[in-house]
């Protein structure tokens, strides 16, 4: 009875030792698959070390049992045993330590990666800007342009309409010649129609004069040819 009493605690033992490795082996393999950030693998790598600390209390509450053991075969058994719990503890340890170096890797390439696309985010977002300021610049210009050609035209118009401005003076002034001439023209036919009036007046005073002149003539002739008649 004291035999098997004694076995229980020595199980109960072996068991958590057991327990405690295979949870360590686990939590190794996610270290190992840890995506990030730092702050996951920090509780990561707490709870394995609480993990680390259990097991090696059960390993060394283990040796201590095995020391206390009457028999000698029993007890050289169970140091055997303990030994190779602290080899498996330390490939542990050693395979704990390599996952840490390849999720640490794995980070600081995903911040690099990370970094680099927010460089590219950024030239983008710069060239972005220089292109919107480009296009801005352009727009600027065009309607700079469009401006400057408004004021050639509203100049232009201006320029019109004061050519026609002068054009309708210079139509208004003509056209007062024109009444002038008129007035002009009407009075030099009137003196003409005038003049031919006074034209026939005279031929017909001509010809009485002429054959009044011609009368006394004949008279006269008359007189000094024919005297008897």
């Amino acid at each position: 009875m004291a035999a098997a009493a004694a076995a229980v605690p020595l199980r109960v033992c072996h068991q958590e030792i057991v327990k405690f490795d295979l949870e360590i082996k686990a939590a190794v393999q996610d270290i190992r698959d840890c995506p990030g950030p730092l702050s996951a693998l920090t509780e990561l790598n707490a709870a394995v070390k609480e993990k680390f600390r259990q097991l090696r209390d059960r390993i060394q509450e283990l040796e201590q049992m095995a020391k206390e053991q009457d028999k000698e075969s029993e007890k050289q058994a169970l140091l055997r045993e303990v030994e190779n719990h602290k080899k498996q503890m330390l490939s542990n340890q050693a395979a704990w330590r390599k996952a840490n170096l390849a999720c640490k890797i794995a980070i600081d390439n995903s911040e690099k990666d990370q970094l680099l696309q927010g460089r590219d985010i950024l030239r983008q977002r710069k060239t972005t800007k220089e292109s919107l300021a480009e296009s801005a610049s352009n727009i600027t210009e065009s309607l700079m342009g469009i401006s400057r050609m408004m004021s050639q035209q509203v100049q232009q118009s201006e320029e019109t309409v004061q050519t026609l401005a002068n054009s309708s003076r210079t139509i208004l002034e003509a056209n007062e010649e024109f009444k002038s001439m008129s007035g002009t023209i009407q009075l030099g036919r009137k003196l003409i129609t005038k003049y031919n009036r006074r034209e026939l007046t005279d031929k017909l005073l001509i010809f009485l004069a002429l054959a009044l002149f011609l009368a006394t003539v004949l008279y006269i002739l008359k007189k000094r040819l024919f005297p008897f008649l």
